[in-house]
């Protein structure tokens, strides 16, 4: 009788009564105990962190910056709300440590009370780190506690964000206050220039009349006419100098009285204008060594990927004859490939990225360039600005209060020429020294007009260096010096859940345990054909033809179940049955062997079996975390192929990792074959040890 009959003889007892039938779907339906209920159990956890309850204890009072109300603790609450990652409880400290106590929350977060005086201390004399309080209670839970230290970290790293855009945005402010009023200044001064000029003409023309007046005193009522018309003049224009040195004391003392707190510390304005340099100094040298490197790095990855696999093909894949390596090297060569060609890829993205950035790299780039000039400048600026201010300052007043002398002795000028002009007794001697007075007043006004000249020609030098920034400007550049580095990350055959990410450790599980099982009910060697002396390797062929037909109906309502009922989507679906009947097959053909060979202990060894490959497979972390000896048998069982082709077939990728697993399927599958035969020649002969077990089960 043939094997196909024979099995086709096993399988059709079960049809003979209830509970026969009932085994045979218990048998078909057991890995849906194990697949199915566990990634149920596993798909999505992340989904429901909404249902963790967690406590949330604000005790911010919030504060007041410049005239402005900051609720940061507030702010935040306001978010984590939003954002839905934990079910959320506001209570107060002492129920918070209560509950993260007995279980009713698994973790706290506290905000302390000066927690937003804290952040805004940051643009201020005495600046102070704040602190966001995380409690977690690991014998609640271990995994919500790795969990939060995770979503705390964002939340920090965005809180610190914001914390320095807001001090470096009040800097640029400051920055742009100065500029604006030394601009007003600067405005005066060119007024103050004007002023002394008309005033510098005016006495230059009282002069030459009073020189006319001297050596004409026969023409002494025309030269006191023209006198009186340009003492007018003058006292107009030195009126007019006056308001112009009084509007420039009146804004340059307003300005300096807004400068003088943000340079009266210049080692504080250094340091930062120094630091605000550095920083965009590394930045800027960061950008320039990606831009550069990038293709470099892509084609020398792309070259290591062609010659670990040139090098692969060449011994291991395709080897000539002699060239035969040991399989455990061609296992490291085609790691050692499978990573360099990931590599190669990786640094083809990056490259592709940069290129594809190029403009808006070298805009960031001059940015940064003409961040460090301006800031180096301040930098070295920042020592004497203090005493440069107040000098400039006692300048302008001298300035001012010397203009209203002038001013004030012009006004008695001309009234004292308008008497002169009636008067004849002293005129000659009057004259002369009335002539003295204004040569002399010539070469003063001569001097202040090249004195404001210089005033203004210098606060107009001071407005081009002192930065003068937009808010889109300070916006872009506040970002990037309160977060300066992104985080690029890229997910190549990304599983959509925890189900999907478990599913190929978990479904060979329930494979494994369905072929088990199903040994406890039908007999790994057919006894009829043992007892009729049929050949060893169809009494094999016989008691694994039933297991394995029986595995193939397990795969198709696992899989059924998974997909249709679970969601679970496969990137290759047609692949992934065949190769997992390939999988049942091989493991009907161990656990037939096992059996076989060793009787009610091959039960034993069974689990045993499933125990090693479970800890060594790498289905959950990867196996180089686990200890030496799983590290030592991982290449040696054949769930650890089996793992990794699914990850393949399941999430996409590169197909090579399925093609090794099914050879090693197949070479496992034969050999099982062979040695449950050569066990089944050795059942052929009764002995004691068959007539009297020492153990049953």
């Amino acid at each position: 009788m043939r094997s196909p009959k024979l099995a086709a003889l096993e399988l059709k007892r079960f049809g003979r009564g209830k509970l026969p039938r009932a085994a045979l779907v218990a048998l078909l339906l057991l890995p849906l105990l194990y697949g199915a209920l566990y990634l149920w159990s596993f798909w999505d956890p992340y989904s429901r962190l909404d249902k963790v309850p967690v406590a949330l204890v604000n005790s911010d009072r919030g504060t007041t910056v410049d005239g402005k109300r900051l609720d940061a603790g507030g702010e935040i609450t306001r978010k984590l709300h939003a954002s839905k990652t934990f079910d959320w409880h506001e209570v107060s400290e002492a129920d918070a440590a209560a509950g993260l106590e007995d279980g009713t929350y698994y973790l706290s977060l506290t905000m302390p009370a000066d927690f937003s005086s804290k952040i805004a201390s940051s643009g201020g004399a005495d600046p102070t780190t704040s602190a966001l309080q995380v409690r977690t209670n690991d014998a609640n839970n271990y995994i919500v506690g790795s969990i939060s230290r995770t979503v705390f970290a964002e939340v920090r790293s965005a809180a610190t964000a914001n914390a320095s855009r807001g001090f470096l945005d009040k800097i640029f402010v400051s920055f742009s206050d100065l500029h604006d009023k030394t601009a007003e200044a600067a405005d005066g001064a060119d007024q103050l220039k004007d002023g002394a000029g008309k005033a510098q003409q005016g006495a230059k023309e009282l002069a030459d009349g009073l020189d006319t007046a001297e050596e004409k005193t026969g023409e002494l009522t025309g030269g006191l006419k023209k006198l009186d018309s340009a003492a007018g003049r003058l006292e107009t224009g030195t009126k007019d100098v006056a308001a112009g040195t009084q509007t420039l004391a009146d804004k340059v003392n307003g300005a300096a009285d807004k400068a003088r707190p943000f340079v009266k510390d210049p080692k504080n304005l250094a340091d930062s204008a120094k630091l605000v340099a550095d920083t965009a100094k590394v930045v800027n040298n960061h950008l320039g060594k990606l831009t550069e490197k990038a293709p470099a790095l892509a084609a020398l990855n792309k070259r290591a990927a062609t010659e670990s696999d040139n090098l692969y093909t060449k011994y291991c894949a395709a080897p000539a004859a002699g060239q035969t390596l040991p399989p455990a090297f061609c296992a490291e060569a085609k790691k050692a490939r499978d990573v360099t060609a990931e590599a190669a890829l990786l640094s083809a993205d990056v490259n592709t990225l940069v290129g594809n950035s190029g403009g808006d790299l070298d805009k960031l780039r001059t940015q940064l360039g003409d961040l460090e000039t301006t800031a180096r400048e301040l930098a070295v600026k920042a020592p004497g600005l203090a005493s440069d201010l107040d000098a400039a300052v006692a300048k302008v007043n001298a300035l001012n209060s010397g203009a209203h002398k002038v001013a004030d002795g012009m006004v008695q000028l001309h009234t004292g020429i308008g008497t002169a002009a009636g008067g004849s007794g002293a005129l000659g001697e009057g004259v002369g020294k009335l002539g003295d007075g204004a040569h002399s007043l010539d070469g003063g006004i001569f001097k202040l007009v090249d004195g404001s000249g210089e005033l203004a020609g210098g606060l107009h030098d001071g407005v081009g260096k002192i930065p003068d920034y937009d808010q889109q400007q300070r916006d872009a550049r506040t970002q990037v010096m309160a977060d300066p580095v992104k985080l690029a990350s890229q997910s190549l055959h990304k599983a959509p859940n925890y189900g999907t990410g478990f599913a190929p450790y978990f479904i060979p599980l329930s494979l494994w345990v369905g072929a088990m099982v199903a040994y406890m009910l039908i007999a790994p060697l057919n006894k009829r054909a043992l007892a009729v002396g049929a050949s060893p390797w169809r009494v094999a062929l016989a008691g694994w033809l039933p297991v394995a037909g029986l595995g193939a109906a397990q795969v198709g309502a696992l899989m059924s179940v998974l997909h249709w009922g679970l969601g679970l989507e496969m990137a290759r679906p047609a692949l992934t049955i065949g190769f997992l009947f390939l999988v049942t097959c091989c493991f009907a053909a161990i656990v037939q062997w096992l059996n076989a060979k060793f009787g009610a202990a091959g039960r034993i060894l069974v689990l045993a079996f499933l125990m090693l490959q479970l800890t060594s497979a790498g289905g959950t972390y990867p196996v180089q975390t686990s200890p030496g000896f799983f590290n030592a048998i991982h290449p040696y069982l054949p769930m650890s192929y089996i793992v990794e082709g699914l990850r393949r077939l399941i999430s996409g990728g590169d197909l090579t990792p399925v093609w090794q697993g099914c050879a090693v399927l197949a070479a496992f599958t034969a050999g099982a074959l062979a040695l449950t035969a050569l066990a089944a020649r050795g059942k052929q002969v009764w002995t004691m040890d068959r007539l009297h077990p020492e153990l049953s089960l």
